[in-house]
């Protein structure tokens, strides 16, 4: 198993070089987009090894995280590991997603937040209950944190995919279509993180988004 992290980011000046080589300790090779940022995000992610490309005007964590799988699914690397640039993942809980990738052999792994009431916003909370429920009627199997950005995924089972999100809807439409396309999903519990950046992610209004868009995903877009 050859790995190369991808990380969308936006002026995250003050966390992407923590993430970069938290993930460089299990992991070589980092692919950070710079979503056109306005602070020194991708000199701190070359600074701490990544390779870095760059968006000229902000257009979407879906828009970069497909200009980034561009870049990496042209290489040899057997998976791809998506992570945050935020530190809302703590890069050390990387090593579970490579072992489970590696010992259980599934397409997908899902890093999945254990969400506990009264230990995060409540606007995340019911968000993300609610909004997973609902998206695991789409996404055909039951998933407790459908909007993780934290995952590993075979890159044979990626380059097929026609990918078209421009925002947070990018994590559903993969999954979506990557369980059309019959991979198997494995699931491994990760603490949920609130003390990094302040997310960008509108609760309700970009759960209810994802939500409509699902349908689209899943019964009119092509695969």
């Amino acid at each position: 198993m050859t790995v190369c992290a991808l990380v969308a980011a936006f002026n995250e000046e003050m966390t992407i070089a923590a993430v970069v080589d938290g993930v460089r300790r299990h992991t070589p090779d980092v692919v950070v987009v710079d979503d056109g940022s306005s602070d020194q995000t991708g000199e701190r992610a070359a600074a701490a090894g990544a390779t870095v490309l760059r968006h000229a005007q902000n257009r979407g964590k879906g828009a970069a995280i497909r200009t980034g799988l561009a870049h990496v699914l042209s290489g040899p690397h057997t998976h791809v590991l998506f992570i945050d640039g935020d530190l809302q993942h703590d890069p050390g809980d990387v090593l579970k997603l490579l072992s489970a990738g590696e010992q259980a052999g599934c397409d997908v792994v899902i890093g999945e937040r254990l969400f506990v009431k009264g230990s995060m916003p409540v606007s995340r909370f019911y968000s993300n209950r609610v909004g997973s429920w609902i998206l695991s009627q789409f996404i055909g199997l039951e998933v407790s944190d459908s909007q993780s950005g934290f995952r590993l995924i075979r890159s044979d089972c990626l380059r097929p995919l026609r990918l078209t999100a421009i925002g947070y809807e990018i994590e559903t439409e993969m999954l979506i279509k990557l369980v059309r396309r019959q991979a198997s999903l494995c699931r491994v519990s990760i603490p949920a993180r609130y003390d990094g950046a302040r997310s960008r992610l509108r609760p309700f209004r970009d759960t209810f988004r994802t939500c409509m868009l699902a349908m689209w995903y899943r019964y009119v877009s092509s695969r």
